[in-house]
């Protein structure tokens, strides 16, 4: 019995691909002393301004409870800030704080040393290629029912 498939397993790869490129990226992170999951949110918001929790939960792809959680923590630590909504008293913008602000100015160099040597190795064409590829991929996966 052939038990193969005919695909190759993209989640699998995709996270394969994630982990290999982490790993160049959480000495950073531990370094600056914040969590895999902390940067995604201080770098959406460092690129998005202010968000909603759910905004994101969603951008971050992070769940809901886990947000909820990380936060309180991020909110006692300095590192965001959460208000009223103006337009909406019942809703939530989560912001960046001067701390958090200083903390990313700090990494940016780090970071962008690390896209550079990767750019490096891969060449810049490839680079490009992946994010427009990606970012192509995804809209139109986007655009159908994931349950069929």
């Amino acid at each position: 019995m052939n038990t193969s498939f005919h695909h190759r397993n993209l989640p699998h790869l995709l996270l394969n691909a994630r982990e290999t490129l982490m790993a160049h990226f959480r000495p950073i992170l531990n370094e600056a002393g914040v969590t895999e999951q902390q940067w995604r949110v201080l770098r959406t918001l460092s690129e998005q301004d202010s968000q909603e929790p759910n905004q994101i939960a969603r951008n971050c792809q992070i769940l809901s409870p886990s947000l909820t959680r990380m936060l309180a923590g991020m909110e006692q630590s300095g590192l965001i800030r959460r208000t009223r909504s103006e337009a909406d008293q019942r809703r939530q913008e989560v912001s960046l704080t001067a701390k958090s602000r200083t903390l990313i100015k700090r990494m940016r160099p780090k970071i962008d040393e690390k896209y550079q040597r990767l750019e490096d190795k891969i060449g810049r064409g490839l680079l490009e290629r992946l994010y427009r590829d990606i970012d192509a991929a995804m809209r139109l996966v986007n655009q159908e029912d994931p349950r069929h």
